[in-house]
């Protein structure tokens, strides 16, 4: 894909794929791009409603891809050996935050959970809400304590 910038000094970006051939496209990605970064958050949450799109699991891409896939071996064995009945992956429930603490705990939730500034934001103002899921024990007491000198409380469930 080769882009290219517009002469006006705007921010827009033009693609010369097969997609920006068809005007209809064209005119939506224009449309689109002129959305603030509130507006493009709405649009995104709107078509997962529509077009019955589930949300990602936290973590993005990589992080969210690698854990289960890490978690199936580990599972496999505590099924065969009942006696190792120790729980070793947990979840993490952001439960709740001081006021004051609220732009560092954001901040912390943006950069912990890959997500943007709008969705951090969101996310933070929705707790009691889950923050990650099949967190090995120690990485999960790091994130613990980390959240808790920013003021906020999370548990390990």
């Amino acid at each position: 894909m080769s882009l290219t910038c517009q002469a006006d000094g705007a921010r827009r970006w033009q693609s010369t794929d097969a997609a920006a051939s068809n005007p209809k496209i064209s005119e939506i990605v224009e449309q689109i791009g002129r959305l603030t970064l509130l507006e493009t958050a709405d649009l995104v949450s709107t078509l997962k409603t529509r077009l019955n799109i589930p949300d990602m699991p936290m973590g993005g891409f990589g992080g969210g891809a690698a854990q289960p896939a890490a978690a199936a071996p580990v599972e496999e064995p505590e099924e065969a050996a009942p006696k190792a009945a120790e729980k070793t992956l947990f979840n993490l429930k952001l439960e709740s935050f001081e006021a004051a603490a609220k732009p560092k705990v954001i901040k912390e939730v943006k950069a912990m959970l890959g997500l943007s500034l709008v969705d951090s934001k969101k996310f933070v103002e929705s707790a009691p809400k889950i923050m990650k899921e099949a967190v090995p024990k120690e990485e999960a007491e790091k994130m613990i304590e980390t959240m808790k000198a920013l003021g906020a409380v999370v548990k390990m469930e």
